[in-house]
């Protein structure tokens, strides 16, 4: 039988007691091993895909497992991917010297509050982001894809046809990964450095199949707008910059990098940070209107909320509860945060307060503002370490006010604490963002398959607290065993091994930068500047051309993003622009009633090749994963598969060049040679005049 995944009718069991038992299993062990790697050899893995392969695997053994409910595992075990991002801030409370360790309760409520917040602020979005929205979300279309495909491959031409392009797209991609990240006899990216003036800059290449496959569903709009921000770093302020800040024994590309990571990737935080309030703003009234409609369908009767369960929310009552539980859960954890320092009672309820104000309304914006990038670019790729350094800004600044009116700052200590307050408030912005980030995602998802929003809600709500109970176990067992950068447990330990931990260093430095006022605030300023500009210019697109945008959010991404992150996702959106408009040239030359339909045909191909792009590295990422941390943890190396040694990494990286060109013309050659199926065609043009 043939499931139609967009039915009302469709009344299959979905939150099921194996379902969340087996997703919170994947959860904690992804969590742990996100947190593991992340630290130690700076590896992470998105955990949504692999999770729903898993879970198809495991439940088919179960004659009445179905698409929805491994739907439902993989949304749980998405968390996994994305909760670990706290690796991003927390570990400065210890690089301050204000913790020797990280207390249990307080990293659990940190990170299970504010992801359970990143999904109820994530609820009145969901109307305008993904259902009233062309916003394409790569990961959660090719999620959909791989649980249509896979939950009834081989009863269908049209089915077994896709599973078979998944798999082609999977094996490519798997393939490639193992070589690279793996065997390292392919290198994942090349980088030419070119002399401009006194300065240098680069051209950057970045060979991921995932990024490839995620960048041909993303849309040229995004594509280009990613493109104009690298130019605009690449092309501009870094040879600006180097120029005008050259050494005395001229520009290296250490250098050129440094100048690049500590002044231009903070333009870039900026333009993000302004474009996504302007993109909030321009938000604003579907929002409310999305609300609405969530607050009428919420209050309706259960037999009203199941005739519409696939556009129905948590309901009011359900919301309200949960958030007075995350609500206490956060005055808890700041209260035992505060009350450990010696201070009037009246201030330590002030902060208190104010941290919880604060972490929520920054935390609802960049619910939004993470959405959306989700949306634009993928989860994968969204710079979450960009909306922290905002978020960091902010609540420093918060905590610089009412400590000066409060005289903290008399003291060493005072000072410490008040920089300390000001990165727990972030943490929890962190976790919200990051689960924000990843449950629209879920959603898309979830309507292209017939879920039942609710239902994922409460899925992810679940994954939010099984990924918050691995976290500090796993944090206190790398900080005793190798400490982080500036923070050793123990004086006889080697500083050279000590974890880098790069996200929370640099956030930490500028909390510091605040605190000590030595900030520099023209680079975000700039970037504020830079931004403004992209939205003038989206602005004026938007009203003078019928499909031309220049989304400022994707901008600032492309300032701030790594280069040879950037490349791939580039490369790909302008494949598909380019193959979709050779494909609609050859259906007019064809014409015949059933033309478009051989467009969308091949679409569709390059869909699922694209998504199995995306599957095949997120499957090796995670054995490669694994393997590096039985490896570790039994005292082997950290690259326990590489075959060639550093002087192979040339060879490697013209190697990888040529794999990644092999990857693209093969995705192109598979979508543009497909045959036309006449009975496809028939069923397809069916399919909408019913949905009409």
């Amino acid at each position: 039988m043939k499931h139609d995944f967009m039915s009302n009718d469709l009344h299959l069991p979905e939150l099921t007691f194996r379902g969340m038992l087996l997703g919170a299993l994947i959860t904690l062990i992804f969590t742990a091993s996100n947190v593991y790697l992340g630290l130690k050899v700076g590896l992470t893995f998105s955990s949504s895909i692999p999770a729903a392969i898993i879970s198809m695997a495991i439940l088919r053994f179960f004659k009445d497992s179905n698409v929805l409910e491994n739907n439902m595992v993989q949304t749980q075990a998405s968390a996994a991917g994305t909760l670990s991002a706290i690796i991003f801030i927390l570990p400065g409370l210890l690089m301050l010297g204000y913790w020797q360790g990280f207390p249990f309760w307080q990293t659990f409520l940190i990170c299970a509050c504010g992801g359970s917040l990143g999904v109820l602020f994530t609820i009145p979005l969901r109307r305008a982001m993904v259902v009233n929205s062309d916003l394409p979300y790569p990961e959660g279309r090719a999620a959909a894809e791989i649980l249509k495909v896979g939950s009834h491959s081989g009863e269908t031409s049209k089915s077994g046809s896709g599973m078979t392009d998944i798999v082609s797209g999977g094996a490519v991609a798997g393939i490639i990964s193992l070589c690279a990240n793996g065997f390292k006899v392919l290198g994942d990216s090349m980088s030419f450095w070119l002399p401009v003036g006194k300065g240098i800059t680069q051209i950057p290449l970045g060979f991921s199949t995932a990024l490839l496959g995620a960048g041909y569903l993303i849309g040229i709009a995004s594509g280009i707008a990613i493109l104009v921000g690298v130019l605009i770093a690449w092309a501009g302020f870094v040879p600006y910059l180097t120029n005008a800040l050259a050494p005395d024994g001229g520009v290296t590309a250490k250098f050129a990098m440094g100048v690049w990571k500590e002044k231009v990737r903070f333009i870039g935080a900026g333009a993000i940070g302004i474009a996504a309030i302007w993109t909030l703003i321009t938000l604003i009234k579907p929002i409310i209107e999305g609300m609405k409609i969530s607050l009428q369908s919420m209050s309706g009767s259960a037999a009203e909320r199941e005739l519409h369960r696939m556009d129905t929310d948590m309901s009011t009552k359900s919301v309200m509860l949960t958030f007075a539980v995350i609500l206490v859960g956060l005055v808890v954890t700041f209260w035992d945060f505060v009350s450990a320092v010696p201070i009037s009672a009246g201030l330590m309820w002030t902060l208190v307060v104010v941290g919880v104000v604060v972490a929520l309304l920054i935390g609802f914006f960049v619910a939004a503002a993470c959405g959306y990038m989700a949306g634009l670019i993928g989860t994968s790729a969204s710079p979450i370490s960009g909306i922290g350094i905002l978020a960091t800004i902010i609540s420093s600044l918060v905590v610089y006010f009412i400590a000066s009116e409060n005289n903290l700052f008399a003291t060493e200590a005072g000072v410490q604490f008040a920089t300390a307050m000001a990165i727990f408030m972030t943490s929890v912005v962190i976790a919200i963002a990051s689960i924000s980030n990843d449950n629209l995602q879920d959603l898309k998802t979830g309507q292209l398959v017939g879920a039942t929003p609710w239902r994922q809600q409460i899925a992810l709500l679940l994954g939010s607290v099984a990924g918050a109970v691995a976290i500090a176990p796993v944090l206190n067992l790398l900080y005793q065993a190798y400490g982080f950068t500036g923070a050793l447990p123990r004086a006889e330990m080697d500083p050279n091994a000590a974890l880098s931990a790069p996200q929370a260093t640099l956030m930490t430095t500028i909390a510091q930068g605040i605190f000590n006022s030595s900030m520099d605030w023209n680079y975000i300023l700039i970037g504020v500047v830079v931004g403004i500009v992209a939205i003038i210019v989206n602005v004026i697109l938007k009203s003078t051309t019928a499909s031309l945008t220049l989304p400022p959010l994707a901008v600032g991404m492309g300032i701030y993003l790594p280069p040879t992150l950037e490349v791939p996702l580039i490369v790909g959106s302008f494949m598909s622009y380019f193959v979709g408009r050779y494909l609609i040239a050859r259906a007019k030359m064809r014409a015949g009633e059933l033309a478009e339909y051989d467009v969308e045909q091949s679409n569709r191909r390059g869909v699922l090749f694209a998504s199995g792009l995306i599957v095949g590295e997120s499957l090796i990422g995670v054995i490669i994963a694994v393997i590096i941390v039985l490896s570790v943890t039994t005292g082997g190396g950290e690259s326990p598969l590489q075959l060639v040694g550093p002087e192979f990494e040339s060879t490697a990286g013209w190697l990888g060049l040529l794999a990644f060109i092999f990857a693209g013309l093969y995705l192109v050659r598979r979508v543009v040679t497909h045959k036309f199926d006449k009975e496809e065609a028939l069923a397809m043009k069916a399919e909408q005049e019913q949905a009409k």
